[in-house]
């Protein structure tokens, strides 16, 4: 491999794991953190929740490119992954990995011995998530399930405790990107089909699969909205949910009316859920 600059090696990196799309759990994280500490829990503990989140994510993501490097390279939408186009090899994926599953550990330990003990629970679904949808069209929800956890992280990381708001979050999230992410699957339906990959739209088809994703979506909405009387939440983040809706309904309308190739915007409209409903909480413990 050529030798690169130090910033354009680092962008090779960034662009690999999306790091980006971070910004999907995250702020759910920061959500979670908020309101178990009922305010601001101070710089260090938010150091080591963002530490951990971001290891994780990476590290999920890392593995996911690796794993899916020789089909990556026969889709024509992701043959020009860095893998594929020989920007990356393999080990240093794995190196990235390595490297950002050490971050989570550091995180886990510093933080409290219940995230400590959570840790190779991580691990194990961080790890499973990029082989599923080799044998199971519930990747999608594993996937929700793996990275809905920031949630409840965040949560836990200050209280030392689960709590009924946490698993309403922890819902709430996995079941959002769960969704999501069954949408965005349409983009390699025909793929997925011809080389036997599972997902739900291989599965079930785009129709149906449009509409699991709804109620699914819809499953995530109700979840998140439990949150409210299980943390004491008012008018604020009831104003946030609605907006929400507005934005679940605005992404499935878009989809439906335009197609599979509309699949990627809806994806992207999906990106400001999580902010909205962060905003939520700020503005409940703000006023």
């Amino acid at each position: 491999m050529a030798a690169t600059s130090s910033p354009k090696r680092l962008k090779t990196y960034l662009e690999f794991v999306k790091f980006e799309h971070t910004l999907f759990a995250l702020p759910f994280a920061y959500g979670g953190m908020l309101l178990a500490a009922g305010g601001w829990p101070g710089w260090v503990t938010f150091f080591w929740i963002t530490l951990a989140m971001v290891g994780a994510r990476t590290a999920s993501m890392a593995l996911n490119r690796v794993v899916d490097a020789r089909i990556d390279a026969q889709n024509p939408r992701t043959a020009t992954r860095e893998i594929p186009k020989g920007a990356l090899l393999k080990r240093d994926g794995i190196l990235l990995a390595v490297v950002s599953f050490a971050l989570l550990a550091l995180a886990g330990w510093a933080l409290n011995p219940l995230t400590l003990m959570l840790l190779p629970v991580a691990v194990f679904f961080l790890s499973i998530y990029p082989y599923t949808k080799r044998f199971t069209w519930l990747c999608h929800y594993v996937l929700g399930l793996t990275i809905g956890a920031a949630a409840a992280g965040g949560w836990i990381a200050v209280t030392g405790a689960f709590a009924p708001a946490t698993f309403a979050l922890w819902a709430g999230v996995g079941l959002w990107i769960a969704g999501f992410d069954i949408i965005y699957a349409l983009l390699d339906y025909d793929f997925d089909v011809k080389h036997g990959i599972y997902s739900v739209p291989s599965r079930f088809g785009g129709e149906r699969a449009l509409t699991i994703s709804a109620v699914t979506h819809l499953i995530a909405w109700l979840a998140l909205g439990a949150v409210l009387p299980l943390a004491g939440l008012g008018y604020f983040y009831a104003a946030a949910l609605l907006v929400v809706a507005g934005v679940l309904i605005y992404a499935h309308l878009l989809v439906r009316d335009k197609g599979a190739g509309a699949a990627l915007a809806s994806f992207n409209a999906n990106l400001y859920v999580s902010s909205v409903v962060l905003l939520g909480v700020v503005l409940e413990l703000v006023f």
